[in-house]
């Protein structure tokens, strides 16, 4: 129980650390677009994350590179990325105060979580 509370607690801080970041930079640096369906699969991930962490051992011990041609973004240290993030986050309907990493574009939907990313790559990863 005390493992769970410290990783939702660690989750709501890192939603919160990249909203208020978001935020505070919005007016200084012009806008990005969005990643396109032609982008193909964009994984966003923030160095430290634990679920991000659980995600790219799945990546590693699966192979999943040399199946699946996916993109990764770095958005705790990169600005341009977070700001990429959040605009495909919006056009899902993601509001700011919700969007964590690991986070992924697939090119029409969205998938926030390691669990949801997971299940995602084993389902691409066995079509290909």
């Amino acid at each position: 129980m005390k493992n769970k509370t410290i990783i939702l607690s660690l989750g709501i801080l890192a939603a919160a650390l990249i909203g208020s970041f978001l935020l505070l930079s919005k007016n200084s640096v012009s806008p990005v677009g969005p990643a396109t369906q032609e982008d193909g699969i964009v994984l966003f991930y923030g160095t430290g994350c634990p679920h991000c962490a659980l995600v790219n051992d799945f990546i590693q011990k699966n192979g999943i590179k040399e199946k699946v041609a996916f993109k990764e973004k770095e958005v705790y240290s990169n600005r341009s990325n977070a700001e990429e993030l959040a605009v495909i986050a919006e056009k899902c309907g993601i509001p700011q105060d919700s969007i964590g990493v690991p986070f992924l574009w697939d090119g029409s939907k969205c998938l926030i979580g390691d669990k949801d990313i997971i299940d995602f790559f084993e389902k691409k990863a066995d079509n290909n």
